[in-house]
């Protein structure tokens, strides 16, 4: 298994380079943001890790554009340490945000479950196989063999956790779910962050399903309560 650490402080990759690799992972390393978008889009990976503050492309924009074509989960591991800074890598799709200085042992423990949630998302488990796999409410489409979602006939591209939120409120409709709720149940108990993450996750998914962001269609904000899928 294959991991990307595309990171311009030569220290910092080779520290995390032998961290995977002791840990039974390869690696692959690129020290600016044009060779690591190009080396994440074109070849095949479990994870990248990755720097914001790189030559050439910087790790906003990397992340930005390489999310558009892949839901293959993204840690960013960066100095930037605001909070705006954090809840912009998130928006803009990573998978989890760490500062530096890091512990080895916990961006391993991190690496391991965001590989392990991706797998049991994208169905490398093989259950259920003759079940029907497609969900419809009303344009939207989802696709849970093949983890697709279309929107009008029109393909939208998710990463692994705005997937998993999407599929758990609409398999729900008409429920409420606080924030915590949802945050427990798509991050999981060994997740690191807090309920701002789901504001994020949940606008962005507006941006992608929703065609009159005054008028919404499908997620619904209970003031003061949570969320809703209407069925």
């Amino acid at each position: 298994m294959r991991i990307l650490v595309i990171e311009d402080d030569k220290s910092i990759a080779e520290l995390e380079r032998d961290y995977l690799e002791i840990n039974g992972y390869e690696c692959d390393i690129a020290s600016d943001g044009e060779t690591g978008l190009n080396m994440a889009l074109h070849n095949e990976y479990a994870l990248v890790i990755l720097d914001i503050m790189l030559p050439g492309i910087d790790g906003f924009e990397l992340c930005s554009r390489f999310r558009a074509q892949s839901d293959t989960p993204v840690i960013i591991l960066s100095a930037k340490k605001d909070d705006i800074d954090k809840v912009r890598g998130l928006g803009l799709g990573a998978d989890d945000y760490m500062t530096k200085p890091f512990s080895p042992n916990e961006l391993m423990a991190r690496v391991k479950s965001h590989i392990a949630r991706y797998d049991r998302l994208t169905g490398n488990g093989g259950s259920k196989a003759g079940q029907n796999k497609m969900l419809k409410i009303r344009e939207l489409e989802i696709d849970k063999d093949s983890r697709r979602v279309f929107v009008s006939g029109e393909e939208k591209i998710m990463p692994a956790k705005e997937y998993d939120l999407l599929l758990f409120l609409a398999e729900n409709p008409n429920r409420v779910f606080s924030k915590e709720h949802i945050f427990d149940r798509i991050w999981g108990m060994d997740a690191i962050g807090d309920v701002s993450t789901v504001t994020v996750h949940i606008r962005r998914l507006r941006e992608k399903i929703e065609s009159d962001m005054d008028n919404l269609q499908y997620i619904e904000t209970v003031w003061g309560v949570g969320y809703r899928f209407k069925g």
